[in-house]
């Protein structure tokens, strides 16, 4: 089981926690929404909590809750800029499907 980051992620959230003056990382999981059922979601770590599962990735830690874990197992996060839109770009093996807008996946 590993959660990666690219190099471009790794940078992009080390760059940010330093802009923010706090943080030991980055949270990933996923919510229930959208047309095909669950979309991921992100947030910047200022303490990890009971039963989280860390990894690390160019030196950035990522944290997932073990309910998360079982849909995204074997991500890999990347950062992407194209013309005047950037973000997160996931690389989920899991994935069956994806709704047409983006923003929900299948299992």
């Amino acid at each position: 089981m590993a959660i990666t980051l690219t190099e471009k992620a790794a940078k992009h959230v080390n760059r940010y926690l330093e802009r923010r003056g706090k943080g030991i990382g980055l949270r990933f999981g996923v919510r229930t929404t959208g047309c095909s059922g669950m979309a991921y979601k992100l947030e910047y770590v200022d303490e990890a909590q009971a039963g989280d599962e860390v990894f690390e990735s160019h030196g950035v830690k990522v944290f997932v809750d073990p309910k998360s874990l079982a849909f995204i197992d074997g991500t890999e996060l990347d950062f992407a800029r194209e013309g005047l839109n950037e973000g997160f770009r996931f690389n989920n093996p899991n994935v069956k499907d994806e709704c047409g807008c983006g923003e929900s996946f299948r299992i």
